[in-house]
């Protein structure tokens, strides 16, 4: 039985296994430019960001019919719970859907037959969280947020994610201001390739409650100092800084550090099909190349539900830290 877990960075679009992506091409009629899911695969290997957001983009075409949502969220589920996920915060991108002909309510209601099923099938509860594309305006941002208020009742809060560089949290602040008015929860992705000052403007500007990556906070001392101050959850995502190149090697990884400084680190998948393992996945790889203690991996494991947003369940998350302090690991470290 792997270490209980919550995953709190999870972009659902990219749980996309090669093998369901045919699968929905086949049900809908998509042509794929790729001969079979081994030449799929294949295509999994990225430069950086972008070329990874290039085929991301792409592969969303399969993804057209509520079935579909359901099916690609059921699927990361199962997955997850195999590894000993509790408790999953997942993002979705309603823009990039929307984009293409399919409605926010298309995507919503199919996450949500499967998220709404969860717990009776997996053992995991959800949160739903909804994310904004930082490369499109902040007016397309607010006319997103809009179209989702019937929806509020299963979404959580909103995020920030896609191409960092030259697109500043502050550029959003209208629309984050909106949704906190809204009651809605508050993350976004920041300091992943962008400078250490993105992650200061998402607290200040965006009033952020947990960052998304976080990476480039150990380039400002200072920085790293407020975030241990104020408690500010990191969601670091091991296997996906290495596959886009944020680190050079898990090994050059400065999650050990930053856990030495105090700092409230997670551990997560990112976007696990493309990035070579889900949530236990990480864990296991940290445990092997960065030489955590099981002592480590238990702090991360507290960190994960402690920086969970279940202030509306504070029962079930003493129930879950409760495993977590009450676990015996055997040979399996994730």
């Amino acid at each position: 039985m792997p270490l209980p877990k919550a995953e709190l960075h999870l972009h659902i679009e990219g749980t996309l296994e090669p093998e369901l992506a045919f699968e929905l091409a086949a049900r809908n009629g998509v042509r794929l430019p790729y001969a079979d899911t081994d030449a799929l695969r294949e295509a999994y290997r990225f430069a950086d960001l972008q070329s990874f957001l290039n085929l991301y983009y792409e592969l969303m075409a399969v993804l057209r019919t509520e079935d579909d949502f359901a099916d690609l969220a059921d699927a990361y589920l199962a997955r997850a719970a195999a590894q000993g996920v509790r408790h999953a915060e997942i993002f979705f991108d309603p823009q990039a859907h929307v984009a293409r002909g399919v409605s926010l309510g298309t995507v919503v209601e199919g996450l949500w037959r499967a998220l709404g099923e969860s717990e009776a099938n997996h053992g995991v509860s959800t949160r739903l969280i909804m994310c904004f594309l930082r490369d499109e305006s902040a007016e397309s941002a607010l006319v997103t947020l809009e179209a989702a208020r019937p929806y509020l009742d299963r979404i959580t809060g909103v995020g920030l994610d896609s191409a960092e560089v030259g697109h500043p949290p502050a550029k959003f602040r209208e629309v984050y201001e909106a949704a906190a008015a809204l009651g809605l929860r508050r993350v976004a992705h920041a300091g992943e390739e962008g400078p250490p000052e993105y992650i200061t403007e998402a607290l200040d500007v965006l009033g952020v409650e947990r960052v998304d990556h976080g990476l480039r906070c150990v380039e400002d001392p200072a920085l790293v100092e407020r975030l241990v101050r104020e408690r500010i959850p990191l969601t670091l995502c091991p296997l996906s800084n290495v596959r886009l190149r944020a680190v050079d090697t898990l090994a050059d990884h400065p999650l050990p550090a930053m856990l030495d400084a105090g700092l409230l680190c997670t551990v997560n998948s990112d976007d696990p099909a493309y990035f070579g393992g889900y949530a236990g996945d990480n864990f296991a790889a940290v445990h092997e190349s960065l030489g955590l203690t099981r002592d480590r991996l238990r702090e991360l494991a507290r960190n994960s539900f402690l920086a969970s947003f279940l202030e509306d369940d504070e029962e079930r998350r003493a129930r879950y830290l409760a495993e977590v302090d009450a676990y015996e690991f055997g040979d399996d470290a994730s």
